[in-house]
């Protein structure tokens, strides 16, 4: 990979392309030239730390790509390495990633496809001296650069890491050095777009709606297959097996900025305004989405099917970037236990309670009573029902305390015990065990200024990213909307809101949120005056007493809602049944209301 450069260009082999004969110049900026750059095709292997091993290569092999991205880290990853680190400082990267190169570095190699991927996660500068000894190793010639800066965690004592969210201009700079691979600690997800797209275009800092539309198509592209029909509410619109093996999507990004979403020729899956609108709306809030170069205008946003399995995402406006960087900060928060009883046949309630009774004296009596307790009933069980298990209730009792023991040894005890002395049927789904920790997530913010935002080349030189020369606070209050004309009255059936919208949902720390869209004008005149805060309370009662705000999306038809405070201390703490609200939303759809016939 060292020997010849392509700049970002090499799908049509090492050499000249079969565009035009289009050169990008060695720093990664296109050549000067009567014509426009070439479109740029990034595609996307991964979207979490253990997503689809073979990703990788299927999208080297599928198909023409200029660079690959690889999304490895979230909220909970950034715990799970900080854990590693402590017991090895030589750990605290995305081991997979390494594995997936064994295989996949002479493909990339052969084809011309550089790579960029944040599976640095804790120690990027550790993860590209391993990349150098795997080349080295395989006898491929390999330039491998990373980014660096992020990790403030000696700033936060108490933290077991500390990561501010850096941009994509560091990555330009590694990928205008020629670097074949690139990796990063903690950046935002869209900067593994934004970064290829500055260097092979030459965009500069100030270039905001170019930069806003990559910021676009790097979070449609940042889930893998959720822009390609997986986790899609609609998927029964198309055959069982359209969906068995989704591929990976890529976006081919013109010099304007806006892009087209698709994926490769013969893959499994389904792009359509759908499948993109989802991703979309997956874990935004308000209609500016601020991220360290720009801050995108979402409500902005036109999508347009041009074709099968390709919509084209433009007119995407932005704006400055905020002064400040997000920083995740992620500690132990304690130690938690639980039991779960299973509750067979008659009387499910009072035997709940009976046990519920039981426990809680034990646990008053014991040395020691955890500092949370919490109980929760699922009635999972039917009347008359065919089988035992669906016969049963599931009692669910989580303690979380700083102390393991408190956690751990008196509620086994306590479980136990009860075992021939409790309601008709006793038994739980599994023994508890001792107490396991859990961890805390919380968002801290910096001045740009202040985080040493580094590249780190191929030669070993390091340069330092200036921060945006301009940015821009983000506005207490967004810009209402213009609503469109209601839905005339007419005659309404009782039905499931799933019927008639889709929705995504997800979580950002402690918060969820849940976005739907209509599919049709009509539906989207009936869902934005009647999905309102207030019904949005009654058909989830589990939001009482939170915070709800509702950001409207009329380009998109789309209504986003963010809960505060639903999954407690983020998904670390396994506050809720479900900690991350990926099913928040299909809950939503599947409560009724009256719907007008005509949509139906």
């Amino acid at each position: 990979m060292a020997g010849h450069r392509p700049g970002l260009r090499g799908t049509a082999g090492r050499g000249t392309r079969a565009e035009g004969g289009h050169r990008v110049s060695p720093e990664g900026i296109a050549e000067t030239s009567p014509k426009k750059a070439p479109p740029l095709r990034i595609g996307n292997a991964s979207g979490f730390y253990g997503d689809r091993f073979d990703a990788m290569r299927e999208m080297l092999t599928g198909g023409p790509l200029d660079v690959l991205t690889g999304d490895y880290l979230a909220e909970l990853t950034m715990l799970i390495l900080g854990r590693d680190r402590q017991k090895d400082p030589r750990a605290g990267y995305a081991r997979t990633f390494l594995r997936q190169l064994e295989e996949c570095l002479g493909l990339a190699h052969e084809r011309g496809v550089r790579i960029v991927a944040n599976a640095g996660g804790l120690n990027p500068a550790g993860l590209a001296d391993a990349v150098r000894e795997l080349a080295g190793r395989l006898g491929i010639p390999c330039r491998v650069a990373h980014v660096e800066g992020d990790d403030l965690t000696a700033a936060h004592p108490g933290s077991l890491a500390a990561h501010a969210y850096l941009g994509g201009f560091g990555i330009a700079a590694c990928l205008r050095a020629g670097a074949d691979i690139v990796v990063t600690g903690r950046v935002t997800d869209a900067a593994l777009v934004t970064g290829p797209a500055a260097a092979h275009f030459g965009w500069r800092q100030d270039d905001h709606d170019r930069l806003a539309g990559a910021v676009v198509a790097g979070h449609i592209l940042e889930c893998g297959t959720q822009a390609t029909g997986g986790n899609y509410a609609h998927f029964t619109d198309h055959p069982r097996s359209t969906f068995l093996h989704p591929g990976f999507p890529l976006a081919e990004l013109h010099e304007d900025g806006s892009s087209v979403i698709t994926k490769h020729d013969g893959t499994g899956g389904v792009v359509d305004i759908g499948t993109v609108t989802a991703q979309l709306l997956y874990e935004t809030g308000a209609v500016r989405y601020a991220g360290p170069d720009v801050t995108a205008r979402l409500d902005s946003v036109r999508l347009t099917q041009e074709g099968p399995d390709r919509v084209r995402v433009d007119v995407v406006r932005g704006e400055p970037p905020p002064p400040t960087l997000k920083v995740g900060l992620n500690r132990l928060g304690g130690f938690r236990n639980e039991v779960v009883f299973v509750l067979t046949g008659l009387e499910n309630e009072q035997k709940a309670a009976l046990v519920r009774d039981q426990m809680e004296a034990a646990l008053a009596n014991a040395k020691s009573r955890p500092s949370d307790v919490t109980w929760e009933l699922a009635r999972t069980d039917r009347t008359d029902a065919p089988t035992e298990e669906t016969a049963s209730a599931l009692l669910r009792l989580v303690v979380r305390d700083a102390d393991p023991e408190v956690v751990g040894r008196a509620l086994s005890g306590a479980a136990v015990e009860l075992a021939l002395a409790s309601y008709p049927g006793f038994h739980v789904t599994a023994p508890p065990g001792k107490g396991s920790p859990y961890g805390v997530f919380e968002a801290a913010y910096v001045e740009q200024g202040a985080v040493p935002h580094t590249a780190v080349l191929p030669d070993g030189s390091r340069v330092r990213i200036d921060p945006p020369a301009r940015t821009r606070a983000l506005a207490d209050l967004d810009e209402q909307p213009v609503l469109p004309e209601p839905l005339p009255d007419g005659r309404v059936r009782r039905a499931p809101l799933g019927c008639v919208v889709g929705a995504r949902s997800g979580d950002k720390g402690g918060d969820a949120n849940v976005g739907l869209w209509a599919p049709t004008h009509d539906a989207w005149r009936w869902l934005a005056h009647t999905l309102t805060v207030d019904r949005f309370r009654e058909l989830l009662p589990e939001t009482a007493g939170l915070t709800v705000v509702r950001h409207v999306l009329p380009n998109l038809r789309a209504l986003n809602f963010v809960v505060e405070g639903l999954l407690g201390e983020g998904v670390a703490s396994q506050a809720r049944f479900d900690p991350q609200a990926k099913a928040f939303g299909e809950w939503l759809r599947s409560r009724h209301l009256d719907i007008p016939e005509v949509l139906l």
